[in-house]
């Protein structure tokens, strides 16, 4: 890989990065001349980045003004909270019916880093290794009209995470504790292939947290018991 290619890859990567640990603020304007210098990489590439980020649901491009981080407003936090649970409750029953023996193993291998994450105290690392985790059961689930959903799920779930938590809340500690095991449990359920049983897990497994959640981002004035599943919406009827 040449340096322009390696300078292009290493600018994608991180301003993925900077906008999932709020290090690049929700609402924000990026200044390309500066992220262009920054990185080692003229304007014409670094636009063509922003149009792939803006695709993938990181920023929203504007006329005449640039290149937005994607903002979290109330509207999109009450969508967050009613599409959360239908989304990852279809990605886990796909995942388990089409996982294949390589992904697998890359799931698991981004369970021991967010293990690691979880039991050294790294805020950052923890929302980034989740996210993974999550993103490879988008990938399992194989399904064009689910992935780009998730993916911009877990932008904003990553974004919230980097708010409320911290690891020397010990209210929150039994919390990450069942978190881990509850990752855990996912790679069981897939590589048993148990559909029902994953789709369930990742009701349990959103609720585990959709209270907490709640309690940091959504205004009294606005509550609603968002997140609750329809009868239906795990392939079952009641």
């Amino acid at each position: 890989m040449n340096d322009a290619k390696r300078n292009k890859t290493h600018c994608l990567e991180d301003l993925r990065r900077r906008v999932l640990t709020e290090a690049l603020e929700p609402g924000s304007y990026l200044d390309e001349t500066e992220i262009a210098e920054a990185y080692g990489i003229s304007r014409p590439p670094l636009r063509e980045l922003l149009r792939q980020l803006a695709g993938e649901g990181y920023v929203v491009l504007h006329e005449n003004r640039g290149a937005q981080v994607a903002p979290m407003t109330h509207k999109t936090l009450r969508n967050f909270f009613i599409a959360a649970p239908m989304i990852y409750a279809a990605v886990s029953r796909l995942a388990a019916e089409h996982a294949t023996p390589n992904q697998i193993m890359r799931l698991k291998d981004a369970q021991l880093l967010f293990r690691a994450a979880i039991r050294d105290g790294d805020a950052e690392q923890r929302a980034l290794t989740n996210e993974r985790f999550h993103s490879i059961m988008g990938e399992m689930a194989d399904n064009e009209y689910l992935l780009p959903s998730l993916r911009r799920l877990l932008i904003d779930h990553t974004r919230i995470g980097m708010k409320f938590y911290s690891p020397r809340n010990a209210d929150l500690a039994d919390q990450r504790l069942i978190a881990v095991d509850q990752h855990d449990q996912f790679i069981a359920l897939i590589e048993a292939g148990d559909a029902d049983a994953c789709a369930d897990l990742a009701v349990a497994h959103w609720e585990l947290s959709r209270s907490q959640i709640e309690s940091f981002v959504t205004p009294g004035s606005l509550f609603v018991p968002l997140g609750r599943m329809p009868d239906n919406i795990l392939g079952r009827t009641p």
